[in-house]
């Protein structure tokens, strides 16, 4: 919800400042939200995501700043002396099994069902699908979240005032991701709806979203890490 990485960097550092005046130590990193992050969009589509990313089989930009998160965790819990320790035990637990075991506990412990860790198809699933196809030959300079994001509540997937009834099922998987050279024609994407209205809504606001303009600079997946005494560029 902040518009450029200045606002966002200082929002990081007076919540790094909040944390560390309660006595926790406490950093935080400034990451792009120009576009979606993994490639599912919606409440059960993102929930299975998440299943396979925790077994490390998730889409490399969510992997990616999992591992970055949950290393910096570590260290800051004094559970490893630096970055990279932290990566290898990061990494052990996404390919052990314990990371899953894990959410599967979680689950369970909320009154959840653990079986979805086993059978992801046990999650919501939308009545009515639709592949969205490349609307011209070019390379994706953009995937607008926020159109994406707007969208899944219009099509049921999330509230406009409280009561409102949530269909966890709606949403879309975006497989073009910026930088992507596709050709006209080709599927890039998908919409999950619970009819038609829901199908013709997600098609449109995928062609809103979706933009094959001239190149932009597209920003790196972490862009900085803010402590309390520094903000620094991230390059791992």
């Amino acid at each position: 919800f902040m518009p450029d990485v200045a606002s966002a960097q200082l929002l990081a550092q007076t919540m790094v400042e909040l944390g560390t005046a309660s006595g926790c130590p406490t950093s935080a990193f400034v990451t792009a939200m120009d576009r979606p992050l993994g490639r599912a969009i919606g409440n059960a589509l993102e929930v299975e995501e998440a299943l396979l990313t925790l077994a490390g089989e998730g889409p490399q930009d969510l992997v990616s700043l999992s591992r970055t998160l949950g290393a910096e965790m570590l260290v800051l819990a004094q559970r490893a002396p630096d970055h990279a320790a932290a990566l290898i035990e990061v990494d052990r637990a996404l390919t052990s099994g314990r990371a899953l075991e894990k959410f599967r506990e979680l689950v369970a412990a909320q009154g959840g069902n653990p079986a979805i860790v086993d059978d992801p198809g046990a999650l919501p699933q939308a009545a009515e699908v639709e592949l969205f196809e490349a609307p011209a030959d070019g390379v994706v300079t953009a995937v607008e979240p926020r159109v994406l994001g707007e969208a899944v509540v219009a099509m049921g997937g999330g509230r406009r005032q409280l009561g409102d009834q949530i269909d966890p099922s709606v949403g879309f998987v975006v497989s073009a991701r910026p930088g992507a050279r596709v050709a006209r024609g080709e599927p890039i994407a998908s919409v999950f709806a619970r009819d038609a209205a829901g199908i013709a809504l997600g098609l449109a606001a995928l062609g809103q979203a979706v933009r094959l303009d001239p190149a932009e600079a597209i920003l790196p997946l972490v862009i900085s890490r803010v402590t309390t005494d520094r903000t620094t560029t991230w390059n791992t």
